[in-house]
């Protein structure tokens, strides 16, 4: 993959996009079960299960009917997101999360922004779009 511009990116619940979509972030991490014992000069460890989580902040839509307002709190859904847009042969990251928060932010400089937390539930893939 080439490097390329967060402009275009893209975030989909399902096949539905996210209205005023600013940024997306993804972590993957495994957790790591330490091993190290008395006498040992340097640490060790064992790795466990991986995992996944992220958020997702946009501009605050609420005619975002099938994006921003369907999401609520302990929600399951299936995420698409692509960092240089959807189209033919893009590679992207999919993914069912669960919606762990919601925060709102309001400034008094600014647009109102909404986030959403999700973690992951199973395996996050890098697809192909068809």
């Amino acid at each position: 993959m080439a490097v390329h511009h967060g402009k275009n990116g893209k975030a989909k619940l399902g096949s539905n996009a996210v209205a005023s979509v600013q940024k997306f972030s993804v972590n993957q991490n495994v957790e790591a079960a330490d091993t190290t014992v008395m006498g040992d000069t340097w640490q060790t460890h064992l790795t466990g299960i991986p995992g996944w989580s992220g958020s997702l902040e946009c501009l605050y839509d609420p005619a975002d009917t099938n994006g921003q307002v369907s999401l609520g709190i302990g929600d399951s859904v299936t995420l698409g997101l692509y960092t240089d847009g959807d189209a033919t042969g893009k590679k992207y990251l999919t993914g069912t999360a669960s919606v762990t928060s919601i925060p709102i932010e309001a400034d008094m400089k600014g647009a109102v922004k909404i986030s959403f937390n999700f973690q992951g539930n199973g395996a996050l893939t890098e697809s192909t779009v068809a």
